[in-house]
């Protein structure tokens, strides 16, 4: 049972990281901000672009937040894998 709770923790951080690149792959297409879908990447994803934005500002058109959250996640995937390994 241990086991399927840190595979559900791996594949929802997994899914974030896919939502963050689905968002700027949106950012390129022309889209409804209102569609639930696209209302739903954003919600998801916002809490997360964010600081990151405010670290680090767009230079020209270029945004860099999203490479640096999708490390960051990345990161704090690996930590809170190992430590759920650690402790089983």
């Amino acid at each position: 049972m241990s086991l399927f709770i840190i595979q559900l923790i791996n594949t929802a951080f997994t899914v974030l990281i896919w939502l963050i690149i689905g968002r700027c792959i949106l950012s390129f297409v022309s889209h409804n901000p209102y569609h639930p879908i696209i209302k739903f990447v954003y919600d998801i994803t916002e809490p997360i672009m964010s600081p990151f934005r405010r670290l680090l500002p767009a230079a020209g058109v270029i945004d860099f937040s999203p490479i640096l959250a999708i490390m960051a996640v990345t990161l704090v995937q690996y930590l809170v894998m190992q430590l759920l390994y650690f402790i089983i």
